[in-house]
């Protein structure tokens, strides 16, 4: 009996956390630009929207366990692969501002050391 509540407790706690991955990958592949998938070749917008839609009604209302498994292998495609693709096309996501740890005298074309 105790190890039936420890399992479903578990379980439960695997199936939060599947959401909110797959929620989070949903909304920002919504807020991402459709001209930077194509950019990136890693198929288009509308394509990620239906995949991770699916995965993200799959977690919410259909109990098989393995279905879950295999929405969670496209979210980790679309996190790993298609975000970091997506983001150095859109300029890193942060609104075109220079990366953190570089040089004070950088401009926005490089190093300006004044030769």
């Amino acid at each position: 009996m105790l190890f039936a509540g420890f399992q479903a407790t578990v379980f439960g706690l695997i199936t939060v956390v599947l959401l909110a991955l797959a929620l989070f990958a949903f909304v920002d592949a919504a807020l991402r630009r459709e001209d930077a998938y194509r950019a990136t070749d890693k198929q288009n917008k509308q394509f990620w929207l239906i995949i991770l839609g699916i995965t993200v009604l799959v977690n919410l209302l259909v109990p098989m366990f393995l279905l879950k498994i295999i929405g969670l292998i496209a979210t980790i495609v679309y996190i790993v692969d298609v975000r970091p693709a997506l983001k150095q096309i859109m300029g890193n996501g942060r609104g075109g501002r220079r990366p953190r740890g570089g040089s004070s005298s950088d401009g926005p074309y490089g190093p300006f050391n004044g030769r």
